[in-house]
């Protein structure tokens, strides 16, 4: 029998590109998968066009930006999970986050507020004794400040920090806690923007290092963006600064 058969993934935020191939490679490897979003029905659909096998697949509503309905989400899952997947994210353009607070704040809501709204309830519910794993998908751009998107970076390098810090408290229980620290991947999400081709990720690539994460808290896929990731973190700030 697979070891991960009786094992489930709580993915939320399911309905973005990178969740969905998740859902596929977790069910590949035995995990059952409760898929949460708000777009319940493209969720549906997509387990219908890739033949997924529905007795591992549960679909439910979540939205990171409820927090009041967060507990009551918690408590009426269908099983307590081994690994949890926080994969919401919103982006706006960062003029239009600058010059229009309502952008700035859904980012804020969904990319950090929700995570430690509903991963502090997971967290601390020490009656699971299930849970195994909890990732976090965070950002290149919450690396350092650049003048291109640092109001959405600033969600990004918050919600790292959270991760970081969660990391050291469920230590003691043996609990993994992994932040996926991403660069460009062809999604929804980035369709329009010009991004520099030889550098986008495949959805799948990405989820294939969240399926397959293991103790590392920081996980940068793509040696070309590990790179840059080093690179950002060790920049001087005058540097740092001329960047777009």
């Amino acid at each position: 029998m697979d070891q991960n058969t009786n094992k489930t993934v709580l993915i939320l935020g399911a309905n973005s590109d990178v969740a969905k191939q998740c859902i596929k490679q977790y069910i590949s490897k035995g995990f059952s998968v409760v898929a949460a979003s708000r777009n319940t029905q493209s969720l549906e659909d997509f387990t219908l066009e890739n033949n997924l096998d529905r007795s591992k697949v549960t679909v439910l509503y979540f939205d990171a930006a409820d927090f009041n309905s967060h507990q009551k989400f918690y408590s009426e899952l269908p099983a307590k999970p081994h690994t949890v997947v926080y994969a919401a994210g919103f982006l706006v353009d960062n003029h239009k986050a600058l010059t229009d607070f309502q952008g700035a704040k859904q980012m804020m809501e969904v990319n950090y507020m929700g995570g430690v709204s509903i991963l502090s309830i997971i967290a601390m519910d020490k009656t699971n004794r299930n849970l195994e794993r909890i990732i976090g998908l965070s950002s290149l751009s919450g690396v350092r400040g650049r003048k291109s998107n640092f109001v959405y970076g600033s969600t990004k390098a918050a919600f790292t920090q959270f991760l970081a810090g969660l990391r050291q408290e469920l230590a003691s229980r043996k609990i993994i806690v992994n932040a996926l620290v991403i660069g460009y991947i062809r999604t929804k999400i980035n369709e329009g923007l010009e991004l520099n081709e030889s550098l986008i990720m495949e959805p799948d690539y990405v989820a294939g290092f969240i399926v397959n994460a293991r103790n590392s808290f920081t996980i940068v896929p793509g040696f070309k963006w590990k790179i840059i990731y080093h690179i950002l973190r060790l920049l001087p700030e005058g540097l740092a600064a001329k960047l777009p």
